[in-house]
């Protein structure tokens, strides 16, 4: 009995010396884990590989800049990939909004509260593999292919030359990315109620002002985040430069991807990837951070 209650005293001061775990925290914690190993875990790796010895997997067990006085060493030219890649992500990004915006504001005048759905048949094409649909372009503007093929069939002396050019890459990038701009603009231009926009027609309101006034604020959360990830997507494309444009252009995922492969240099192509982070948050932050709806819009 002595030995019982002797027991009972220990484990109830060992209980209250642990502090009380929330309950939300534990229900959090297969998901933080799994984003620790999943994608924190990954993104230290390459951190460490930007900071090991060039040509070598001594990760974890050196430590030099190397790798980055190599990207910045003036005879080096990949700050050019860098230029062409924030380039075409940047002209992506402007395209898209001008494109994709009337579209979703048709879907949404035309479908009502379905127009959430029918957003949905834009994001099919994303079932098939990018290079699939990108080869299937290929076919399309390639010699005797199905533009020229035909345009020759109908008399014309055949079509342009379009494929392995700078424009080719940014058709691609526009292709590809139209879901990614066009879904949460839906979305965004959706949660507009129309309550508003017709009270303030009945209020004498020209259709420019209702569109300046009301409904670009309110659907700017839904803009912000499709220009945000087609920005971040785009700086990060590969599969357009390499099918679309051939080695007219060299982005800096293709330098990433030699390195990683062909050279088997891991430390410089990490150095590469971490930069190319480093860039792309920092602009898409900044961005972020500075944008004044209220300057935009001319109410300061």
């Amino acid at each position: 009995m002595a030995v019982t209650i002797h027991e009972e005293a220990i484990h109830g001061r060992s209980a209250a010396a642990l502090p009380a775990i929330p309950a939300g925290l534990r229900a959090a914690g297969p998901v933080i884990v799994l984003l620790l190993l999943g994608f924190l875990a990954p993104l230290l790796t390459v951190a460490a590989y930007a900071f090991a010895t060039p040509k070598s997997f001594d990760v974890f067990r050196s430590f030099t800049f190397a790798n980055f006085s190599a990207i910045f060493d003036t005879s080096n030219t990949v700050w050019m990939s860098f230029a062409w890649s924030l380039a075409f992500a940047l002209a992506t990004v402007a395209l898209l909004a001008v494109i994709a915006y009337p579209i979703a504001y048709g879907l949404n005048r035309m479908f009502g509260k379905w127009s959430g759905f029918i957003g949905v048949l834009f994001v099919f094409p994303l079932f098939v593999s990018e290079n699939v649909r990108l080869y299937g372009w290929v076919l399309f503007f390639i010699k005797n292919g199905v533009l020229d093929g035909g345009l020759k069939w109908l008399g014309f002396s055949g079509g342009p030359e379009v494929l392995y050019t700078p424009g080719a890459i940014l058709f691609g990038m526009l292709y590809v990315y139209l879901p990614f701009m066009l879904f949460p603009m839906s979305l965004g231009i959706a949660m507009i109620p129309r309550d508003l926009v017709d009270a303030a027609r009945d209020l004498g309101a020209s259709r420019l002002m209702i569109w300046r006034e009301i409904e670009l604020p309110l659907a700017m959360p839904g803009i912000l985040i499709g220009m945000l990830l087609t920005f971040v997507l785009g700086a990060g494309a590969i599969a357009e430069s390499k099918i679309l444009g051939g080695q007219s252009v060299i982005t800096i995922a293709q330098d990433i991807e030699v390195a990683f492969t062909y050279a088997q240099n891991w430390p410089l192509g990490s150095a590469l990837a971490l930069l190319l982070v480093a860039i792309v948050s920092g602009l898409a932050l900044y961005v972020l951070a500075k944008l004044d709806l209220d300057r935009i819009l001319g109410k300061r």
